[in-house]
């Protein structure tokens, strides 16, 4: 994929939307110092060239009882692709599991968990993450206090 050339009316678009998504186009070219149409034009193109790929909600997970976070290191006995693409199609079926991520390292992947309590948790990891293809060992982490979750990251 190309690097697309973000100026700085498309990045103080950015900024502006990842704090809040549902401001008006008005107010959104008046932030930014331009007239509403190249605003639009400038929000259309980022959204069809995929740097803005939705618009949603951000639910606050601890409102709902979530608040149990833990980090799972796990450890795969084959790392062939096939076994990587079994691996994947299942964890996605996890409604537990926030977010995945393939890892150079000492370990394959790591995941994030959250759960209303470590009970739940356990559940999880002996009924279903144990029970993943190829998954050979994990060590887990409790998440004791969410110090930063960005969505984005600052740098826009």
């Amino acid at each position: 994929m190309e690097d697309l050339e973000l100026d700085k009316f498309d990045l103080a678009i950015l900024r502006i939307l990842t704090s809040d998504g549902r401001i008006s186009i008005t107010d959104l070219a008046r932030e930014i110092g331009l007239s509403k149409s190249p605003t639009q034009a400038r929000l259309r193109r980022l959204e069809r060239d995929g740097v803005i790929s939705g618009y949603r909600a951000l639910i606050d997970p601890i409102r709902l009882g979530l608040d149990h976070v833990s980090f799972v290191e796990l450890s795969m006995t084959d790392t062939r692709e096939a076994s990587l693409a079994a691996f994947n199609a299942a964890v996605l079926k996890i409604p537990e599991v926030e977010q995945v991520h393939l890892i150079a390292g000492n370990f394959d992947y790591l995941l994030k968990i959250r759960t209303q309590s470590m009970s739940d948790y356990r559940r999880v990891l002996a009924d279903q993450i144990s029970n993943l293809p190829h998954v050979s060992k994990t060590s887990t982490y409790v998440a004791m206090e969410a110090v930063k979750e960005n969505t984005v990251p600052d740098v826009i």
